[in-house]
């Protein structure tokens, strides 16, 4: 794609200049106008159409960015094959009445070559961070360079990754960027799965199947809802994978935002959990508010 500014429909820019995207955000916040900036890896679907919509309620003016990051990409997964429709993308964003999509060059995020990885900690070394080694170092420096091109005034993030979100926090804060980091709710199929470009890669067998993430979920839910140990609820959230054949890479219920082990058995807490259906990989949560104590 070349880099150069184009209006799309009536109301939305094209943007593929970093420095031509830095110039517009700032001119705007200049004029008084709050901006909103939702970064993805396109692929659009229903839950970034709600984080759109969120930026947009908040917001004067919407950025979305368009970037599959090559970094955040272990050698064994599925960069080549991650779905790019960039023409039904921005159609969508056209709807939904973004003042820029954004999508940069390779090149123009890292003009000097792929940058030095960020150092993460804490939350992001266990669950995604232990399977997929250098997963979320990836993550946190193309966020950082997006929100070096992108100066908004927030950032808006779907709760469903929410190891994610955590990593993106402690990345804003160690770097003392001035945005605000939004975390919006995941939005949910019609049988409870969540939202993901990568549902795409499911076979019809599979996708029946994928819902056993949000049963096991709920199931887990459940139990810590009548004062179950922390140990049952997790042993309902892994067997209701294994139940539909889905290898699980893990079902823990930990605290919201250490992701370690909970030093309070009555919480809060969120539950996480991976599983596998041949190639693709899922990925979903529940946040568990705290329960009164003495229900155990």
């Amino acid at each position: 794609m070349q880099a150069d500014t184009a209006t799309v429909g009536r109301t939305m820019t094209l943007e593929t200049d970093p420095e031509r995207m830095t110039a517009a955000v700032q001119a705007a916040r200049t004029q008084g106008r709050r901006v909103g900036f939702v970064p993805t890896m396109g692929a659009l679907h229903a839950g970034h159409a709600s984080l759109v919509e969120a930026a947009a309620a908040a917001c004067d003016d919407v950025v979305v960015s368009i970037f599959v990051n090559p970094t955040q990409f272990g050698p064994q997964e599925d960069f080549a094959r991650y779905p790019r429709p960039f023409e039904a993308d921005l159609a969508l964003l056209e709807r939904l009445g973004v003042r820029w999509a954004f999508l940069p060059s390779v090149e123009g995020i890292y003009p000097d070559g792929t940058a030095a990885p960020l150092d993460v900690a804490g939350p992001a070394l266990p669950f995604e961070g232990a399977i997929r080694p250098g997963h979320f170092a990836g993550v946190a420096t193309v966020v950082k360079r997006l929100f070096e091109i992108v100066p908004a005034d927030a950032a808006f993030f779907g709760a469903k990754d929410w190891q994610q979100t955590l990593v993106v926090k402690r990345m804003v804060e160690r770097c003392a960027m001035p945005i605000e980091i939004v975390v919006c709710p995941t939005v949910r199929e019609a049988d409870g799965l969540a939202y993901s470009s990568r549902n795409a890669y499911l076979t019809p067998d599979e996708r029946a199947r994928a819902v056993a993430l949000h049963e096991g979920l709920a199931a887990a839910a459940a139990c810590w809802e009548t004062g179950a140990d922390v140990a049952v609820a997790e042993a309902a959230l892994h067997d209701a994978l294994e139940a539909r054949g889905i290898a699980c890479d893990y079902a823990a219920i930990v605290g919201p935002d250490s992701l370690m082990p909970l030093v309070d058995a009555e919480g809060p807490a969120i539950a996480l959990v991976a599983g596998r259906l041949g190639a693709t990989r899922l990925i979903d949560n529940r946040l568990l508010p705290a329960r009164r104590a003495g229900r155990r």
